[in-house]
């Protein structure tokens, strides 16, 4: 398990293509490697992989399987391409943003980047069958990042979420231009919401639900609207 808080920024090293996967050497900042072992999982990019050699103080080796390849961006990866890296997560640690499990749901792709005084704002499209487990001020990692949700439009397909200076410090996000694909693990416990509510609807409506989809969609509502946190009244 990770925190979602990123804790260096990695540069790849060497990487090769072997039978099957692609194996990385990552060269990690003073530190980071201290206590590391073999068999010790790393979030790189919010995919959670396994040592497979150390290397020296400050690098360690990484098998990638084609199928993480094909659904990250770990394929695109080259030698000096950066990454933000977290070891997993030890008994008792504090949660700084929220359990992440390091499997990758998706990609979603960088679509508009703001820049207002002290903040950068990512706008990020995202495929519709996802969007049901965005909400608003929920949690979302992105690259291995645990972040909150400003705001989404379902009907658009997109979210934003806004960066403080520490975060552009201590991540590549800074880096990321406009068309730049990202790593998404969504929220696994609203995932269970979303899904529950959803299969209990289909249940109890069963012939009808595509009417009731009908009737919602005309008045611009959505089944997955109806699985959104009641807001307090101010």
């Amino acid at each position: 398990m990770f925190t979602g808080i990123v804790q260096a920024v990695a540069e790849v090293a060497t990487l090769a293509d072997k039978p099957g996967l692609r194996s990385f050497t990552l060269r990690f900042p003073a530190g980071f490697c201290a206590g590391l072992e073999i068999g010790a999982s790393v979030s790189c990019d919010g995919v959670c992989l396994t040592v497979t050699a150390l290397r020296g103080a400050d690098q360690a080796d990484f098998d990638v399987m084609q199928q993480s390849l094909a659904l990250t961006t770990l394929a695109e990866l080259r030698a000096g391409s950066r990454l933000n890296v977290e070891r997993a997560a030890r008994d008792g640690a504090e949660i700084g943003g929220h359990p992440l499990s390091g499997h990758i749901d998706f990609k979603a792709r960088l679509i508009e980047i703001r820049r207002p005084e002290n903040n950068h704002v990512l706008r990020i499209a995202v495929e519709p069958r996802w969007m049901r487990y965005i909400f608003g001020k929920g949690y979302i990692a992105i690259n291995g990042a645990s972040l909150t949700v400003a705001e989404c439009d379902r009907r658009a397909g997109w979210f934003e979420v806004w960066l403080i200076p520490e975060t552009l410090r201590m991540t590549t996000f800074g880096d990321k231009a406009v068309g730049a694909e990202l790593n998404i693990e969504i929220e696994r416990s609203t995932q269970v919401f979303v899904d529950t509510v959803r299969e209990a609807i289909d249940e109890r409506l069963g012939p009808l639900l595509p009417a009731l989809e009908r009737l919602l969609a005309a008045s611009g509502q959505s089944l997955d609207a109806l699985a959104e946190p009641i807001k307090p009244r101010a």
